[in-house]
């Protein structure tokens, strides 16, 4: 009897003993996905500078 107790004691001391952890958590920083640009606007400055350099001719 006095064995069963003993291995129950063991038992709940080792279980409480494994569940936590003194360690710091680690916690990730979160991913920020950004939009790509539509090619519009790549598009945009040289159209301008075509029209810049037509005007400049005429």
């Amino acid at each position: 009897m006095k064995k069963l107790v003993l291995a129950a004691a063991l038992t709940a001391a080792a279980s409480t003993a494994y569940a936590g952890s003194l360690a710091e958590p680690v916690v990730e920083a979160p991913v920020v996905v950004e939009e790509a640009e539509g090619s519009s606007t790549g598009v945009l400055l040289p159209i301008l500078l075509l029209l810049i350099v037509a005007a400049a001719v005429a």
